[in-house]
C-alpha cells in the first residue's frame, strides 16, 4: 500500500492526546460532542485542545443529531474545519448544516449489509465526505466507538462515490492494513482501536494504528 492514507483519529479528549495524533501523522483529529459517549467534551475544552492542533491537521466536530441552537454554539466557540454529522439526520439536513455554516460536512452512514449501501448515494449528493460505519447495534446508546467492524466485502469494488469517503468501525492497529486492502479505502477512521480503557486514547496504540495503515 502507499502512504497516502490518511487517518483520522476520533475523540480526543486531551493535549496530549492531539500531541500523539499530530506526532503520529494523523490527518485529522475528531472532539466529541455528545454528551452519552465516554469521549465527550465541551466546546470550552476543545476550544483549549484546538489550539494544539497543528496547521494541516483537519479539526472535526462529531456530533449526532445536532439542532442549530447546538451547532451555533459550537462554532462560535470551537475553530472547526469540519463537521461531523453521526446521527440520524437527513440528507436534506446535512444540506441545511453546510449551507448554514459554511463548513465541509463529513455524514456518517451505518453498514449492517447490503441493503444499507443505497442510502449511501443520496448522502453523496450533500455531503463533502461519507463515513462508513458499522450500523450500531439496536440498542446501542453509541451511534458510534462502540469497535464494531461490518463486512468490509460489501464495499468491495464500491471504491468510487462522488465524494472522499472513510472506512470506520472497530478498526485496531492489527486489522487496518486488511480493511484497506480489502475495501479500497484512503481514509480510515479509529476510536476505540486505540484506547488502553474506554475513552483513554494510548500513544503507543496511536502511533502503531497510523504505522499500520500507511504501511
Amino acid at each position: 500500500m502507499s502512504h497516502d492514507i490518511r487517518v483520522k483519529i476520533c475523540g480526543l479528549r486531551s493535549s496530549a492526546d492531539v500531541a500523539a495524533a499530530a506526532s503520529a501523522g494523523a490527518s485529522y483529529v475528531g472532539f466529541v460532542f455528545f454528551p452519552k459517549s465516554p469521549r465527550n467534551v465541551s466546546f470550552q475544552e476543545a476550544a483549549a485542545l484546538a489550539v494544539d492542533v497543528p496547521m494541516g491537521v483537519a479539526k472535526v466536530a462529531l456530533v449526532v443529531n445536532a439542532d442549530d441552537a447546538f451547532l451555533d454554539g459550537l462554532t462560535a466557540v470551537v475553530p472547526l474545519d469540519m463537521l461531523q454529522l453521526h446521527g440520524s439526520e437527513s440528507p436534506a439536513r446535512v444540506a441545511d448544516v453546510k449551507a448554514r455554516y459554511g463548513l465541509p460536512v463529513m455524514k456518517a452512514v451505518g453498514i449492517a449489509d447490503a441493503s444499507d449501501l443505497a442510502q449511501i448515494d443520496a448522502y453523496a449528493a450533500v455531503a463533502d465526505q461519507l463515513l462508513i460505519d458499522a450500523k450500531p447495534p439496536k440498542n446501542a446508546d453509541l451511534p458510534g466507538g462502540n469497535g464494531l467492524a461490518f463486512d468490509w466485502t460489501l464495499l468491495a469494488g464500491r471504491k468510487y462515490w462522488t465524494v472522499p469517503w472513510m472506512l470506520a468501525g472497530g478498526l485496531t492497529a492489527d486489522n487496518v492494513a486488511e480493511a484497506v486492502r480489502r475495501t479500497g479505502a484512503t481514509q480510515v477512521d479509529v476510536s476505540s482501536g486505540v484506547e488502553g480503557s474506554v475513552g483513554v486514547k494510548d500513544a503507543g496504540l496511536i502511533a502503531a494504528f497510523v504505522a499500520a495503515a500507511q504501511a
